[in-house]
């Protein structure tokens, strides 16, 4: 991400859109700020600040909120917002996020209700597949109508559904399977799929769905309580490709025999790391992330949920990957309230990310009608049909359509205009049916091309149609305004001014000193495996660190350099000494690592060279360059705050 563009988005924190709906609480140069205002940057930015003195914290923040405004609002007065970069930056992002804003927030909500009900209750579900590719791999729609007829004729007599996918199914899954999927949850499958599933009664079978690949039917096998989520270690002895049976045999008696040692007692984590090629688990005792329903195959989760307590320890179990063995750490349910907050807004990120919410476009139609933006000024369709035919079937041009020009306007939208040359290139292009060469009748191309001028309008102007929108736009206009005088006014001169820079140095050099630091090399591995790799080598011939890190290209990143202890990867409380590695560390979320090479460390205060000191001196006078600069503006935009609506949303 762009340095400037990730420092607004922090930046969003502070500045927000203002609003008419509050008391003013202060002024600022013939400028306003409202309680709405401020409390939405106040509650962004204290989200994760617990405090007891709430009316010391508004205070506070409120010392901080005025200067950022007057910086923005010297910005605007200097013209930064009509700067090509900034306006080129703010298209940018607003093409990057329009897209999560085009849909219904009422739909949003329905569908967050939605999926909050069907999180209550897993299903297990059996699915038949028949493609609309045949064997040859050419498209078949023919032959696969006539499959789905004999589909459900067989199912309409009550024949058994796992028999029939076993024979009918074009899953290759289901010759073995039946086509039995396990268990699902919300979010598992696609949400067509889903939502067919769920609204499928117990014991009966769905209609038939349509996808891109072909036809569709599921069952509704049976019902659970959701299981939620569980925590859970594994030790996988994999299947290498091709293997004999001997080498199955041999596999299986070693699964058996890691069994009986953890029956007897054996250490879960230790034979984890030592045997399981399960690597990215392996190296972290065998720990899995959590696993949510229908996240794998139906064995390994029998397997998994069957185990009834926490530290409860499957028998070994054979899957296409190999023999696993499981061992439960723990269950997180899933919560009976909607007033779980976190769990509310898991749900939002989830539909957010997923297709559910960006099919419906109706609400979007019915805005533009209802703030009156479109006017049709052709009242009379056959002048324009009679164009219509002649340019695009090449037919004779009657006497009413002559009246019509190519500039001719048809319709508007907002101060948009929409003309006859708009309408045959649009007819031109989607006059044909979407299934064949059939071609529409005017009317519906006609519609559709309303429809579509409706929806871009309504994406081009979505300022005036969306606050939320609306205010994440203008945080982000503001929030570069800011980062652009912050930049040229402070953190470019303090930057460069190296003579005021060695000065201070020269001047203050007493107050720049390491405490207890170390000469050390931190590595920073891109994965468990090549930590483990890197660790090994270096810790037999530390001093060849450069040599074992070059080897590894792009996966290794070493960084040499004086270092705080506090600052060393892996030392925790321990004393650092000349020559030492210390533990390496793995970080699960993505399976990065690092650890520490010590050279030479020192307890004892060492002066800090000028390199070493320049980010403490940068930072030190821009702290004394923006406090000059605070002052310049606070004479500029006089700043009144009202003290009893301080004072009152202090007390909320």
């Amino acid at each position: 991400m762009h340095v400037r563009t990730l420092f607004v988005f922090l930046f969003i924190a502070v500045i927000c859109q203002p609003s008419t709906n509050a008391q003013i609480l202060f002024t600022y140069g013939g400028k306003k700020t409202d309680t709405k205002e401020f409390l939405r940057a106040f509650q962004k930015n204290n989200l994760d600040k617990p405090t007891t003195d709430k009316a010391k914290a508004i205070n506070d923040y409120l010392t901080q909120y005025i200067r950022s405004r007057l910086k923005t609002a010297e910005a605007y007065d200097r013209g930064y917002d009509t700067l090509h970069n900034i306006r080129m930056e703010i298209a940018a992002l607003r093409s990057q996020i329009v897209d999560n804003y085009m849909a219904d927030p009422l739909l949003k909500a329905r569908l967050r209700k939605e999926a909050f009900e069907r999180s209550q209750k897993d299903i297990h579900f059996a699915h038949i597949f028949i493609s609309f590719t045949n064997n040859a791999l050419v498209v078949d729609t023919v032959n696969a109508n006539l499959k789905k007829e004999a589909l459900i004729a067989r199912l309409q007599k009550g024949e058994d559904f796992l028999l029939v996918a076993q024979q009918l199914s074009d899953d290759p899954s289901a010759k073995t399977n039946k086509g039995d999927g396990g268990f699902i949850t919300v979010f598992t499958l696609p949400y067509e799929f889903e939502t067919a599933i769920y609204n499928t009664p117990l014991g009966a079978y769905s209609s038939v769905i349509s996808s891109t690949g072909g036809y569709h039917v599921f069952k509704n096998m049976g019902e659970r309580k959701a299981m939620g989520k569980i925590k859970a270690q594994q030790i996988l002895l994999a299947t290498p490709p091709g293997a004999d049976e001997m080498v199955k045999n041999e596999l299986a008696i070693r699964a058996d025999s890691l069994y009986k040692v953890l029956a007897a007692g054996g250490n879960f984590s230790a034979l984890a790391s030592a045997y399981s090629n399960d690597y990215i688990s392996a190296s972290n005792s065998g720990t899995m992330p959590d696993i949510s329903v229908g996240q794998y195959d139906a064995t390994f989760e029998n397997n998994i949920w069957a185990l009834q307590k926490d530290g409860d320890i499957s028998t070994p179990f054979l899957t296409d990957h190999g023999w696993h063995i499981v061992k439960r750490v723990a269950i997180t349910p899933v919560p009976a309230s909607t007033d779980d907050k976190n769990f509310q807004q898991e749900i939002v990120d989830k539909i957010e990310n997923d297709n559910r919410w960006k099919t419906s476009k109706d609400f979007i139609y019915q805005a533009i009608i209802a703030k009156g933006l479109y006017q049709k000024v052709l009242l009379n369709d056959t002048a324009l049909w009679a164009v219509t035919d002649s340019l695009l079937d090449r037919k004779p041009l009657v006497e009413v359509g002559k009246q019509l020009t190519p500039h001719s306007i048809l319709f508007t939208v907002g101060t948009e205009n929409y003309n006859v040359e708009n309408w045959i290139s649009y007819a031109h292009t989607n006059r044909y049916q979407p299934e064949g060469n059939a071609i529409k009748p005017y009317q519906r191309i006609w519609d559709e091309w309303v429809k579509n001028s409706f929806y871009h309008y309504y994406r081009n102007h979505l300022e005036d149609f969306n606050e939320e929108f609306a205010a994440q736009m203008k945080e982000f206009a503001d929030g570069n305004l800011f980062f652009e005088i912050m930049q040229k006014d402070v953190w470019n001169k303090a930057q460069s001014d190296t003579a005021v820079l060695k000065s201070m140095y020269a001047k203050y050099m007493g107050k720049y000193k390491w405490e207890k630091s170390a000469e050390a090399v931190i590595f920073f591995c891109a994965d468990s495996i090549t930590l483990k790799e890197v660790y090994t080598q270096i810790k037999a011939n530390p001093t060849e660190w450069k040599t074992i890190v070059d080897n590894f290209g792009d996966r290794v990143l070493a960084d040499s350099a004086r270092y705080d202890w506090s600052q060393l990867p892996g030392l925790q409380k321990t004393t650092p000494t000349d020559g030492m590695l210390t533990h390496p560390l793995i970080d699960v979320n993505d399976y990065t690592g690092s650890f520490t090479y010590i050279i030479k460390s020192d307890s004892k205060p060492i002066q800090k060279k000028y390199h070493e000191a320049l980010g403490f001196i940068i930072n030190e006078y821009q702290a004394q360059l923006e406090k000059k600069f605070d002052d310049v503006l606070a004479k500029k935009y006089p700043v009144v705050v009202n003290k009893q609506v301080l004072a009152a949303i202090s007390k909320q």
